[in-house]
């Protein structure tokens, strides 16, 4: 004996099956990775968004549901990598315990990303101008800046204390690195450079370890 209606197993079939059309995180994904393959390869001004929307397989409805213009696109392009690379330069200083060469460490792993072919056309080559200079440094700094500034107190606490030019290092230190990316960045060959700019910014820091009279506070 049998309870209700028998469902036909095309209908059962039907209802298990799951739906072809995707999520609006998965097209969000979908946007953002295709764009940065685009972007990556022809540049911010060389990517059209048919070109996007084509390559993701969605309307352009659904790119504006997610992104009001091309700018707004390039921008979460560029935020994802940027956050991204942070993260890979944390976990690598974050076994390292020894102050110094966990700076070395950091300058390292941060030289290797400048050289990754993605954040090297999109964030060092591209976003300054497409983002313009304000924003961009804006964006660099909050990616880098507090990282840098962990590092520096660091080194710094291992001399004694700072008494009060933590920050101040941590700017200078900030600004050559910035520059080591844009060195990295425009080289022809930036394996050579990033050996080249590891080298020099280990000399400083060598020196730096030697400066205890000017960091250490006063007795």
């Amino acid at each position: 004996m049998t309870h209700g209606k028998v469902r036909p197993a095309s209908v059962l079939r039907a209802a298990r099956k799951p739906s072809r059309r995707p999520s609006h995180s998965g097209t969000k994904r979908s946007l953002l990775d295709n764009a940065q393959e685009l972007f990556a390869r022809h540049g911010y001004s060389g990517t059209s968004l048919d070109e996007v929307v084509a390559a993701a397989r969605v309307t352009k409805g659904a790119l504006y549901h997610h992104f009001p213009s091309k700018l707004a696109l390039f921008e979460s392009v560029f935020e994802r990598l940027q956050d991204s690379s942070a993260r890979q330069i944390e976990q690598q200083i974050d076994q390292v315990d020894d102050p110094w060469e966990r700076a070395r460490t950091g300058l390292r792993a941060f030289l290797q990303v400048c050289q990754e072919p993605h954040f090297r056309r999109i964030c060092l080559q591209e976003a300054p101008a497409a983002l313009g200079h304000e924003r961009f440094a804006e964006a660099e700094r909050t990616a880098s800046l507090g990282l840098v500034e962990r590092i520096v107190d660091d080194l710094l606490a291992d001399l004694g204390g700072a008494d009060g030019l933590g920050e101040t290092f941590a700017v200078i230190f900030y600004g050559a690195i910035r520059s080591a990316s844009e060195y990295v960045s425009d080289a022809e060959d930036p394996d050579l450079a990033a050996a080249q700019i590891e080298e020099v910014i280990g000399a400083i820091l060598a020196g730096l370890r030697s400066l205890e009279s000017l960091v250490a506070p006063a007795s």
